[in-house]
């Protein structure tokens, strides 16, 4: 196999971690939607672990893509 194909390959597989990232997202707004539609008087206490939970996830999703550009262009 050539070197540059395979370079490209990694870096294909590496930025699967960002549609791992969409789906997190989508589970955790969607379980925060359901959660406070069914008890709408915890959905204030519950906001601060969704921002922080929507932060890691996307801070997963931006490392998969630094580690997809630094396997392409490193």
């Amino acid at each position: 196999m050539d070197p540059q194909a395979a370079k490209y390959i990694g870096a294909g597989i590496a930025c699967l971690g960002m549609g791992g990232a969409g789906i997190g997202l989508g589970t955790i707004f969607g379980n925060y939607l359901a959660g406070a539609l069914r008890n709408p008087s915890a959905a204030d206490g519950q906001f601060g672990r969704l921002i922080f939970g929507f932060a890691v996830t996307e801070a997963l999703g931006i490392f998969s893509l630094l580690v997809a550009l630094l396997a392409l262009f490193g």
